[in-house]
């Protein structure tokens, strides 16, 4: 039932932490899901530094979605969009052939809080790669809910469990998110050829086999998967159908790396419009390190 087990490793963002689970190695995906990060959990104390918050940067050739569990972000981008994200609702940024945004923690900066939540990247398809960029913010009440038996489910994105989510997107999958009581039982079903179950709080059984938080479990095609709670956990189910081969740099994901190239040439030369409102700063291009001298 589990192929794989994939361990969150940490990472120090500049002020705060996040555990990055995908991309792993060998470059492989879930589905379309190319790229996970749980950022936090972590406390902040009111007046932290603005050197925290993520200054404009550029993506082509995916579409983001933020989701909280606790905190609040505020998101600007080069489509004219301001919005706030706080827990249980869906920031959506189809970056298409290019945008650039920036994730501020003013709301947290001003009276303090916890921060814990997840971002995912999710590679478009290539006869979706170039199009337009766009932005969709959809409110908690929106999104179809289930709750029985210790179980409270949110399909965020995508189709599953008998439900369809509003938020647009370019290639089947499914994205939801499980918080089970001690002792609940809920079944992940067989309806997409790549799945996982990501525990995000808590404890789980699966198979007979105990897992714990900042695992990723890469579940077996073709077979059902029952996850119980051995204590009170999180759980995020994500899965889809493959985009092909894709390549991923930086913040740049494509099915070319022509395409990356010419995406970093742009950045690089200041042909990416900034963010109306966000526009005094911006995170440049990392450049290579030197080559290693030779010898002697």
């Amino acid at each position: 039932m589990i192929d794989l087990v994939i361990e969150q490793r940490r990472r120090d963002l500049g002020g705060f932490e996040v555990g990055r689970v995908l991309p792993y190695k060998g470059g492989r995906m879930v589905g379309p899901f190319i790229f996970f990060d749980h950022m936090g959990p972590a406390e902040f104390t009111a007046g932290f530094p603005r050197s925290v918050d993520v200054r404009p940067h550029p993506h082509i050739g995916l579409s983001t979605l933020s989701y909280l569990f606790d905190g609040e972000i505020t998101h600007r981008d080069s489509t004219g969009v301001t919005q706030p994200i706080r827990p249980g609702e869906v920031n959506w940024m189809t970056a298409g052939r290019g945008i650039t945004h920036s994730e501020r923690f003013e709301a947290l900066r001003a009276h303090g809080g916890r921060m814990n939540g997840i971002q995912a990247w999710v590679a478009l398809p290539v006869e979706a790669e170039e199009t337009d960029p766009a932005f969709f913010h959809h409110a908690a009440e929106s999104l179809p809910t289930y709750e029985a038996d210790g179980l409270r489910a949110r399909l965020i994105a995508g189709e599953g469990f008998g439900a369809r989510s509003p938020v647009k997107t370019y290639s089947p999958l499914v994205y939801a998110h499980w918080s089970l009581a001690a002792g609940a039982r809920a079944q992940i079903p067989a309806e997409y050829s790549q799945r996982a179950a990501y525990v995000a709080q808590g404890s789980v059984e699966v198979d007979g086999r105990a897992f714990g938080y900042g695992q990723m479990l890469i579940l077996t095609a073709g077979q059902p998967v029952v996850v119980t709670a051995t204590e009170p956990a999180i759980v995020m189910v994500l899965g889809g159908e493959p985009v092909g081969e894709r390549f991923i740099e930086w913040n740049f994901v494509a099915s070319t790396k022509a395409r990356i190239e010419q995406a970093k040439a742009d950045w690089r030369a200041g042909r990416m419009k900034l963010p109306d409102a966000d526009d005094q700063e911006f995170i440049p291009l990392p450049e290579p390190p030197p080559p290693a001298p030779p010898m002697s």
